[in-house]
């Protein structure tokens, strides 16, 4: 059993070994390292003799959220073909990380320093006016503004591994609570579910039990603390783990809410 995951801890890591994920998937759980650069701090992780670049350090509210020194990370992700190393690790796109809450002292790498083989580079963001010429194949500008789209009335939140809602989630609960003012929305169907991960060795990582109830009723309670009082919460919940395959089981960590009339 790894360092860290335990029964008592965050997850239940079952014995019994299963068929391995897709060969270009990459679940694991490891010691995120972060590298010095230029310009800005990268984060990596090994598995299995492997280097894998994750993320760079962004803030809490972008869609990959960086890992923590002191804690291990659940990796998910698919290696991108044909990418060149990033920082030194082989590049995982899409990718998906959870910081695993517990502190683990084996996660003691210090920050690797800043090595000029690593810079890395961006592009300059594009000065202020119109632009100096079309992409192809782009439309031809239209004097008609476009008509907006309809608010959506279902949407889909998912979590990190035995995580509740965290501040990239803001978005999704404005749109929400938008979109239920703009249908006249008279009850809201939230229903939650607790997932699992089939890790690349074979293993499978499980979500702490009760945790399905705990999202759909936070959910609830934020979309009323947020002023949406004057409709019906109809609040559901599976607390049994969907069935992990390792291709995309972050897809099982998800609370939907629909907007009824």
């Amino acid at each position: 059993m790894r360092r860290g995951v335990t029964i008592t801890s965050v997850a239940l890591l079952s014995s019994a070994v299963l068929a391995a994920p897709p060969e270009h998937r990459r679940n694991f759980v490891a010691c995120p390292i972060v590298r010095d650069t230029a310009s800005v701090p990268c984060w990596l992780a090994e598995h299995d003799g492997e280097l894998y670049f994750l993320t760079l350090q962004t803030d809490v509210s972008a869609p990959v959220t960086p890992p923590w020194l002191g804690h291990r990370v659940l990796v998910e992700g698919t290696v991108a073909p044909n990418r060149d190393p990033i920082c030194g690790g082989i590049v995982l796109d899409p990718v998906v990380l959870s910081v695993l809450p517990e502190l683990d002292a084996s996660c003691n790498t210090a920050v690797l320093p800043a090595e000029e083989r690593f810079n890395l580079t961006f592009e300059p963001p594009r000065p202020p006016g119109p632009s100096a010429g079309r992409l192809a194949f782009a439309p031809a500008p239209s004097d008609a503004p476009a008509a907006a789209p309809a608010p959506a009335k279902r949407f889909a939140l998912r979590y990190d591994f035995d995580g509740l809602v965290v501040f990239r989630h803001a978005a999704e609960l404005t749109a929400i609570l938008d979109a239920a003012r703009a249908h006249k929305a008279r009850s809201v169907a939230i229903t939650a579910h607790r997932g699992a991960v089939l890790l690349s060795d074979g293993t499978t990582l499980t979500e702490k039990p009760g945790l399905a109830q705990r999202r759909a009723e936070q959910l609830a309670t934020l979309l009323r603390g947020a002023g949406l009082t004057d409709v019906e919460y109809r609040v559901r919940f599976d607390d049994t783990p969907g069935a992990a395959r390792g291709e995309d089981d972050a897809a099982l960590r998800v609370a939907t809410v629909e907007l009824l009339p």
